[in-house]
């Protein structure tokens, strides 16, 4: 029987790539984001559906079909806007998942963030609990999201699993994350200006972390779960920005020029043992091969980016 998927912030960048991998598998695609996707991005076979997951009234008017999985990825993200930042997150999550709580639905991933860990050391294990406020509007916003879905899961078994993400980059991805922004300007001759790149990093692939999230739909019995999904090794920013500029043979990064925020945390990498032995996941892709692909992707395609390049 076909498969039925509602992907919530399905018109972002891991949105579109889940989506493409669903319908290689033969799956029903329906996506459910506040604006329509980019004409790069958009996917002949997805439903799309338009609608703010933060008003309840608006999402049961949108959705009408039983699905069997729903990956909720939606969320606004703005560190100046706390209260629109924590409505799009925690009212958006508690809205899209009332709507399957008395359904026959098999999975409900929410996807999280590192920065739940708020300033906890890496490596970070998933067992571990900041007892520190997160300074973090994004990642309070997406701690009150993991709390609340646990505890339906503790209460009526609500099969969710919480996959708290790290740096993932790959073709498709918006102008203004570090890797793109930093292979666009290279590939354009640019100087332009990043942080002095004294930050550590999990980059992981596009592709790595679809191939996870694949795993947790298809795996039975799995529920009420934080799982990392990392690459698991850190890596300096300005070596990767450097490493980029190298492949690409060109690009003037000019470290320093950004100012580092408030709540910056130097060290953000995660321990996959718990990845790997529910999911038996590991990533395939290390990160000089990952950048050689989106720095192969950006070439091809840089000129449908280049009135949103950033300097």
């Amino acid at each position: 029987m076909t498969k039925k998927i509602l992907i919530t912030g399905g018109t972002g960048f891991i949105g579109y790539h889940l989506a493409k991998k669903c319908l290689k598998l033969n799956w029903k695609v329906t996506s459910l984001s506040s604006n329509r996707p980019k004409k790069v991005r958009k996917l002949k076979k997805v439903k799309y559906l338009i609608a703010d997951i933060s008003s309840k009234k608006k999402l049961k008017n949108k959705i009408k079909i039983n699905f069997d999985y729903v990956v909720n990825l939606a969320g606004y993200v703005d560190h100046s806007r706390k209260l629109k930042t924590i409505k799009s997150h925690y009212n958006g999550c508690k809205n899209i998942s009332s709507l399957f709580i008395n359904s026959k639905i098999k999975k409900f991933i929410q996807i999280g963030s590192s920065i739940e860990y708020g300033k906890i050391r890496s490596p970070h294990t998933e067992n571990v609990i900041s007892k520190k406020k997160i300074l973090s509007t994004y990642g309070e916003a997406k701690l009150l999201c993991t709390n609340f879905l646990l505890d339906l899961y503790k209460k009526f078994n609500f099969p969710v699993i919480i996959l708290r993400l790290y740096l993932v980059y790959g073709p498709y991805q918006d102008p203004n994350r570090v890797i793109p922004h930093t292979i666009l300007n290279s590939i354009l001759g640019n100087e332009f200006d990043c942080s002095d790149g004294k930050q550590f990093r999990d980059f992981l692939y596009i592709d790595d972390l679809i191939d996870g999230i694949i795993k947790v739909l298809k795996k039975k019995k799995l529920s009420g779960e934080i799982i990392n999904i990392g690459y698991g090794k850190p890596s300096k920013v300005k070596e990767v920005i450097l490493n980029i500029s190298k492949i690409v043979g060109l690009g003037k990064p000019k470290f320093g020029a950004i100012r580092l925020r408030k709540d910056e945390i130097l060290k953000l990498y995660p321990k996959n043992t718990k990845a790997k032995k529910l999911l038996n996941w590991k990533p395939k892709i290390n990160l000089n091969l990952g950048l050689k692909k989106t720095v192969n992707y950006y070439k091809m395609n840089y000129l449908k980016f280049n009135q949103k390049i950033r300097k």
